[in-house]
């Protein structure tokens, strides 16, 4: 469905070296757009963007978004049309550790973003991603709506609760007759190639492939579960929703799972155990750092308005991922399986179409 959009199209991704803007790359690169990458170098050995090759055949820059006059540049030079905005400091407990960093990243550095682009006339369309956590977390068992308070009790989350403030007073006071800004907000996101350190899948792939127990320190711990897919495609259907329809679709949507994939997160390392075929599972003692037990998103208005739908369940995501995994261990060529489940995703996709 989004075909023509995206084919022949300027496409600008921040964090592109990451693990989400990596398999954005290689599926908007397939959608046939012109991509301009503008990340810090992949921070861990191995990644994604390494594995499956995502520099190749695109404008690929390596910067940081605090650099203002590099990521100005950047911006002009390449034009784009589309911008889908994922650079950040996307871990809690590395919140605990680096909070000047992580703030100046995730709210200075997103305005600095959102400025490139309303100082370059040819943005039309941007995707302002953030995260479930943006919520003030109260762990009520029902699903947050997109017009419940922003909060967060660690420096990450209360980060992105800022940037979807800022995302909102940005978007009335200069974007009324500018480009068309929307922000995304995920749940917990899994997928081959993310080895980023504190993540549960990849601490259980890790562990698995070191032959060590897995530990878990919060196993009760209850979040929305999704294949990292689902939310690109909900970030490819808003960038083709605001390019092709403009303001209508500028707002905030919870881009989550259904409520059957809301697990803890005991039974995700148990399916991570299952489909690896090896490995157990044990309870490590815990810290005094602060993380949520329950949290869950309403996605009625992604439903409604955006006419998007979870394809995978969680158990499906769990499946896929440690496939991947499994794979790239056994030294396969990553790029082709991952261009696989890409159109396998595309394949299952059963949306109302905008």
């Amino acid at each position: 469905m989004w075909k023509n959009t995206y084919q022949g199209k300027k496409v600008l991704i921040t964090g592109h070296t990451g693990f989400k803007g990596s398999w954005l790359t290689l599926w908007l690169k397939e959608l046939g757009a012109q991509v301009c990458g503008y990340a810090l170098a992949p921070n861990t050995r191995p990644a994604l963007f390494d594995a499956a090759q995502v520099s190749d055949g695109i404008v690929n820059v390596f910067g940081d978004i605090l650099d203002t006059e590099k990521l100005n540049k950047t911006f002009q030079e390449f034009q784009p049309e589309i911008v889908f905005h994922l650079a950040a400091q996307p871990l809690v407990r590395l919140s605990y550790a680096e909070p000047v960093m992580t703030y100046q990243t995730n709210v200075i550095g997103t305005l600095n973003v959102l400025e490139s682009a309303r100082k370059t006339a040819s943005v039309k369309a941007f995707v302002n991603v953030t995260t479930d956590k943006c919520y003030e977390n109260k762990e009520i068992n029902r699903g947050y709506k997109e017009d419940e308070p922003m909060g967060g009790y660690d420096m990450y989350s209360s980060s992105k609760g800022c940037v979807e403030i800022l995302s909102s007073s940005y978007r009335r006071s200069f974007l009324q007759n500018g480009y068309a800004m929307a922000t995304a907000r995920a749940g917990n996101v899994i997928g081959g190639g993310d080895w980023a350190a504190d993540r549960l899948i990849p601490d259980c792939v890790r562990a698995i492939e070191a032959g060590e127990e897995i530990e878990i320190r919060n196993p009760i711990a209850t979040r929305p579960w999704q294949h990292v897919l689902e939310p690109l495609s909900g970030y490819l259907l808003l960038g083709h929703l605001l390019y092709t329809q403009g303001q209508k679709y500028a707002e905030g949507f919870n881009l989550g799972p259904n409520a059957d994939s809301v697990l803890s997160v005991a039974d995700v390392a148990q399916l991570a155990v299952k489909e690896y075929g090896r490995g157990s599972v044990k309870i490590h003692k815990r810290d005094d750092l602060h993380e949520a037990n329950l949290l869950i998103l309403d996605i009625t208005k992604a439903k409604e308005i955006l006419g998007w739908e979870p394809t995978y369940t969680a158990q499906e995501a769990v499946a896929k991922t440690i496939d991947w995994y499994k794979r790239f261990y056994q030294a396969e060529p990553m790029l082709p399986f991952t261009l696989h489940q890409i159109h396998e995703y595309e394949e299952r996709i059963v949306w109302k179409k905008n």
